[in-house]
């Protein structure tokens, strides 16, 4: 999926990134580190805009992208007022997504005053994605759970008839496959190596569009994968929204204790 999101990236682009989304911002970094040397990061982190993106961390984030942005301009701000004129590339993570692309980060559940389980919330969501033409999703772990025929509550933008102004995702990437929206609905272009078209459409909760040259995704280069797990995410922070549970808080100990022998904590 890294290897995937990197591949989308085009050198002297503006890309954005969120709150707690490692993999995208290992994507981010590894085509800096390959064929997209001139980025710029525009990061909710550290709330402005950064020449020199930070590394991946846990316990020094904040500090990290603070520490190296060019301005620093708050929140709000940047989702109202900033990034309206910078337009950057942007990957959002939906825990529900429907055949248009259209999403929900608020709550599973018809009532909004007692869900079924209340998610993290929208962000700037609901403000970007309203203008942006250069939507991208990423869905961890693909289910029927997340792609749905119908959403509990929207937050996020896809091609929706009240549109007036930018354009709905252009990309999606799951730990199955690739899909574009060039019909305005979600469309198979790729599936991963070991899954199948059968799979992904059985874990996908409605009928999916399928590109007359659906393939195999292309198999990471060894340098593309040296450079993750050496360069770009040694400590495996990037696996965090791959899991949950146990094993999710296990590797976070892992994680944090690792991070802190290595800066003397």
């Amino acid at each position: 999926m890294v290897v995937c999101i990197a591949r989308q990236i085009k050198n002297g682009e503006i890309v954005a990134q969120g709150i707690a989304t490692p993999l995208v911002s290992a994507g981010y970094l590894l085509a800096r580190l390959t064929h997209a040397p001139d980025l710029y990061f525009a990061s909710a982190i550290g709330q402005g805009v950064c020449r020199e993106p930070a590394p991946l961390s846990l316990i020094r984030v904040e500090s990290l992208w603070l520490d190296r942005a060019l301005t620093s301009v708050g929140f709000v701000r940047a989702a109202a007022d900033v990034l309206p004129r910078l337009r950057p590339k942007e990957f959002f993570r939906p825990a529900q997504v429907d055949p248009c692309g259209n999403f929900n980060n608020i709550a599973f559940g018809q009532d909004y005053k007692h869900p079924r389980m209340r998610l993290p919330g929208t962000g700037g969501i609901p403000d970007v994605t309203t203008f942006i033409s250069d939507i991208h999703l990423y869905v961890p772990r693909h289910s029927r759970v997340t792609f749905v025929e119908k959403l509990d509550f929207l937050s996020g933008m896809g091609f929706h008839p009240q549109r007036t102004h930018g354009a709905g995702p252009r990309y999606l990437i799951s730990d199955l496959g690739q899909f574009d929206f060039a019909n305005g609905r979600m469309r198979l272009v790729s599936y991963h190596p070991g899954t199948s078209i059968e799979r992904i459409q059985a874990k996908t909760g409605f009928e999916l569009e399928i590109s007359p040259d659906v393939h195999e995704t292309p198999l990471p280069t060894s340098e593309e994968l040296r450079l993750l797990r050496e360069e770009v995410d040694p400590l495996g922070i990037r696996r965090l929204e791959l899991l949950s549970g146990a094993e999710r808080r296990q590797l976070l100990h892992q994680i944090i204790a690792a991070e802190a022998s290595m800066s003397g904590g």
